[in-house]
């Protein structure tokens, strides 16, 4: 296969209201995950390892930061024809916003004339996974489909929480996409599990154009991929479904593989950043035959001071960045992203602190999530009180405590 014929167009428009606030003043893509990370590295890096080199990264709402982001550090070679590339809502058909995901496309089709390729991968930017993108479009070569959806199973009684996909009693031919159904029908070898739509699509180029400048006609459409595009394929008997369980990464063990998360609430969101500092973790950060890439600043190593008897800086089960200063203060089961300082005395457990976050003298900061530089001053209680929490924070179901970026708690 001729991979300079294949085009990815990354959808990362998504105004993530569910992630609020960490979506204050940006889109959902750009919110940082990992201490390292933004969530469109986690899209980007499977595209690019392997070896799809040619991305459009679509936006829309809040994209300043997502937009910087990527210019910054998703810089291919243009000698070697390589690119990533933000790419703002360009109204075409007029002062509009994106009308749907199929209307994104349609707006940009524009990009596809100009890179002429074979096939495109239209995949999600907001996701936590590790894929091989080249295997699903492998795939779809060789079924001559019009699309193939990538699809990870899950428990039947868990069907009305996704877009479920049916299929025949033998193949990969879908027979139905459905929207949070009730009444799913078990998978041919596993009745108690669904095909669950992961949001990943390989088109065949001349079946996508056609579709969606179909679409685009229809007033009455939600110009949705999964909610038009694919049922319309699907009525064709053109769609295919990938079994992303059968995706093998490099590197890759039993327990990490067909790892995917949904990170659209913050407790999904929460729930995800602890997976990765167990110690033997669901999710591998340090699978270096298939690196999450990304841009780290030019900060010093971490640093941890002080080992008296009733002062002591150390973190146990925590993801630590660089650039953090860890003085006399305790941290367990925790995310420190780069620059966090925790003062002596202080206790961070079950949390995750983003850039720049300081914890002041004997503060308390249990099972919370503190945005960009936030300031928790000497003594102050976070995660301790949920009464207080929740006169003072945004407190998610679970009962995790959000603090806005650039917050200063009193």
């Amino acid at each position: 296969m001729n991979r300079s014929r294949v085009f990815a167009m990354v959808l990362a428009g998504g105004e993530g209201k569910r992630l609020a606030p960490l979506t204050a003043d940006r889109a959902k893509p750009a919110v940082p995950f990992g201490g390292n990370y933004r969530l469109v590295d986690f899209v980007l890096s499977n595209l690019v390892n392997a070896g799809y080199r040619k991305i459009a990264v679509l936006t829309q709402y809040k994209s300043h930061s997502l937009d910087r982001h990527i210019t910054t550090t998703w810089r291919l070679s243009p000698m070697l024809g390589s690119y990533v590339t933000p790419v703002p809502a360009q109204m075409r058909r007029g002062p509009h916003w994106f009308a749907g995901s199929a209307d994104a496309i349609y707006q940009n089709l524009n990009l596809i004339h100009d890179e002429t390729p074979d096939y495109v991968c239209v995949f999600g930017a907001d996701h936590i996974y590790r894929m091989d993108p080249s295997q699903m479009v492998a795939q779809h070569i060789e079924s001559g489909a019009d699309v193939t959806v990538a699809a990870i199973r899950q428990p039947i009684d868990r069907a009305h929480e996704f877009g479920v996909i049916e299929t025949g009693p033998v193949g990969n031919r879908i027979v139905a996409f459905r929207e949070k159904p009730v009444d799913a029908l078990g998978l041919p070898d596993a009745p108690d599990q669904v095909y669950a739509s992961m949001g990943n699509y390989v088109f065949t180029t001349a079946a996508l154009i056609e579709a969606v400048t179909f679409d685009s006609a229809d007033e009455a459409s939600a110009h949705d991929l999964g909610g038009s595009i694919i049922p319309m394929l699907v009525a064709q008997g053109a769609a295919e479904v990938y079994d992303f369980a059968t995706n093998v990464v490099p590197g890759s063990t039993d327990r990490d593989r067909g790892y995917w998360r949904d990170v659209g609430t913050l407790d999904a969101y929460f729930q995800a950043s602890m997976d990765l500092i167990a110690v033997d973790p669901v999710f591998n950060l340090y699978n270096m035959e298939w690196p999450i890439l990304t841009w780290n600043e030019p900060l010093p190593p971490a640093k941890f001071v002080f080992d008296d008897q009733d002062r002591r800086g150390f973190a146990i089960d925590s993801m630590v960045g660089a650039g953090v200063i860890v003085s006399g203060g305790l941290v367990r089961r925790s995310i420190l992203s780069p620059g966090v300082f925790v003062h002596s005395y202080a206790e961070v457990e079950g949390s995750v602190l983003m850039h720049g976050v300081d914890v002041g003298r004997h503060a308390v900061v249990r099972g919370a999530i503190l945005d960009k530089n936030v300031r928790i001053p000497d003594g102050a209680r976070v995660g301790v009180d949920p009464e207080l929490d929740r006169a003072r924070f945004v407190v998610s179901a679970g009962g995790v405590v959000v603090i806005g970026k650039g917050e200063r708690v009193h």
